[in-house]
Formats: C-alpha cells, structure tokens, sequence
C-alpha cells in the first residue's frame, strides 16, 4: 500500500513566532524552520503499519519554499522511504484553498490508498486542508483521529465529541487526520539520519503539476489594510497594604468596571 503523509515547514513552535508588519503574514524568518509536530505524529502512524507491512510505501508530501526540503529530511529520517516538495515562488501566500488544491494536484500523481495528515497546523490552526483535499479527491475524510488503525481495505480510528468517544471507519481510497493524542512520534537514530540523506527527494513546479495556483489565481483574496506591532507589557498598579488595600482593589475594580 502507498501511504502519503501531508506535511508542512514551519517556525519552531517554541520560538518566539513574529507576524511581519510589512505583509500582515507570519514571519517566516524569525525563528528556525522545522517539520509541524503534528505531522510526526500522522508520519508514526504510517510508520506502525510499513513495519507490519514491508510492501508498504511512505511517501512525504510538502508544499512551501524550496527550502522545506531541509525540514522533509528529518522526516526521511524518522523512516519514510522519500519525500516530494512542491515549491514554486508563485505561491508564497497562498490560502487554505489554494493549497488544498496543489496539494490535490501532487496526490493525483503520486497515486496513494491513503492519505495521513495533522488535524492543523501549529502556525496557522485553519485546519480545513485534509478536508478541502478529500473533497477535490472525492475521498471520504475521517478528522481529528485520536487513534488510527490501517489495513489493506479499510481505514478506522476514534474520535473525542463532546466528552465521548466516536468510532469512524471508512473504506479506502480515504483521506485521515490525526490530533496529538494519536501516536508517539519515534525519534531518528543515527542509521535513520544517515540513510535520509541518500533517499529520493523530488521538487515539484506548478509546470510539474501542470495547474496554475497560489494568490494570484484566487477568485477572491485577503489584503492586509494595517499592521501594527504587539504593544509592550507593562505592569499594573501596585497595592501596598497600609490598612487601605481591600478600599483600594474595591476603587481600581469598580474604575475599570470588572464589577
């Protein structure tokens, strides 16, 4: 069976993450880029199956700039067999849709039974595109696995609804997104590290697709009007007890109607 795991670059999730006032966008640069945890998780999922199932492919799938493919090795590493980047200047920006639709594009040519994803991604949490491309699939989508079991025909898994627990199955070809209560991500080791930088890593144009996409093909855009920087911290009144203090909380809740 051949497995594409959807994945995204992003800045590192414990940095301090910067909007730039010039585009309106994340600032990509501020902070050093690497693979969405989430899309370990979905990666270790595959991962579980192949060892069960050496016939089994595990083909990375990414859209972003070419220098996602740095960020795609660690992922080779941890055990997919290659990766496949599609980055083409033209879309920088690009919304839900539009990704959803070149990401589509790639799927039709790799040709999967099942396609794994996160829930969201860590830098923007739309959380719409495993959706949006089993839609343009025709596929049946199961969101928000908290589990996922594999087999040969049929893809199920458990979801949480409102304090319960929901069980989905569908039957492949389907599309699956996972949250981070699913599997455990494996680290690489030093075989893995060294065997990913011999695997096939293929970088796809919108010529290689042969669609036209990104923002500037977008029936309808968003356009940044203002930006303006996060204003400092700065710390509030200070209350020394001389006797007053409850008088004087009283006056600063009842000044600035929290009561």
């Amino acid at each position: 069976m051949k497995i594409v795991v959807l994945a995204k670059q992003v800045p590192d999730t414990w940095s301090d993450r910067k909007i730039s006032l010039e585009t309106g966008m994340l600032d990509r640069d501020a902070s050093d880029p690497v693979p969405d945890e989430i899309n370990e998780r979905a990666l270790e999922a595959a991962l579980q199956y192949k060892e069960a199932h050496s016939d089994s492919e595990v083909i990375v799938l990414s859209m972003g700039p070419q220098s996602a493919t740095d960020s795609m090795r660690k992922l080779l590493s941890m055990g997919a067999d290659s990766a496949v980047v599609v980055a083409d200047d033209r879309l920088a920006g690009s919304d839900m849709i539009q990704t959803a639709r070149v990401l589509t594009a790639a799927l039709e040519k790799v040709d999967p039974q099942v396609v794994l994803a996160g829930n969201e991604a860590t830098d923007g949490r739309g959380g719409m595109v495993p959706a949006m491309v089993a839609q343009l699939l025709g596929w049946p989508i199961l969101p928000g696995l908290d589990a996922v079991e594999l087999s040969v025909t049929e893809v199920s898994g458990t979801a949480g609804v409102d304090g319960a627990s929901l069980s989905l199955r569908a039957d492949l070809p389907a599309v699956v997104s996972v949250t981070e209560k699913s599997a455990e991500p494996r680290f690489p080791n030093f075989r893995g590290i060294m065997q990913a930088k011999k695997k096939p890593m293929d970088v796809w144009s919108l010529e290689d697709l042969g669609i036209e996409a990104g923002p500037e093909s977008a029936a309808v855009r968003s356009v940044m009007v203002a930006a303006e920087a996060r204003p400092p911290k700065v710390a509030g009144p200070r209350i020394t007890d001389d006797g007053t203090a409850a008088a004087q909380l009283a006056e600063f809740l009842a000044t600035n109607r929290l009561v």
